[in-house]
């Protein structure tokens, strides 16, 4: 009895951990693609009226392939698993840009954020928690 209490301790750290490494993984990937999206604004005619929709999307694919990544190492409930990348991911990001910009109100752009990084976190944990190896 004693070892099956250790081991479910150990799980839900290594569990705890992976889905830490599935945001860090979405933060990193976010941080990679809005360069490249800053890039394209910069030297093309792109539209700087397509920056809130690029950075929704942004952030909902980040966080999709994090938690996809968490949850394939998981193995089991992927869609908490999922969403608990997209609120650590998303939470982190709100202090962050709150901090910067000494703004922590909501808006009806950051709750679409909230919204879209749950929905993402869930919709990832879900398909690596049934992708077949």
């Amino acid at each position: 009895m004693v070892k099956m209490k250790e081991m479910n301790s150990d799980d839900t750290k290594n569990n705890f951990t992976r889905i830490i490494k599935g945001s860090i993984i979405s933060v990193a990937l976010t941080l990679i693609l809005l360069f490249i999206y800053s890039i394209f604004l910069t030297y093309t005619k792109l539209n700087e009226n397509t920056i809130p929709l690029f950075v929704i999307g942004i952030t909902a694919i980040s966080i999709f392939i994090g938690s996809l990544i968490s949850s394939i190492h998981i193995k089991k409930n992927g869609i908490i698993n999922g969403t608990m990348v997209g609120l650590i991911y998303i939470i982190a990001i709100y202090l962050i840009s709150s901090t910067i910009s000494k703004d922590f109100s909501l808006n009806m752009y950051s709750t679409i954020m909230i919204i879209s990084s749950i929905i993402a976190g869930a919709l990832g944990g879900i398909i690596g928690v049934n992708k077949k190896n």
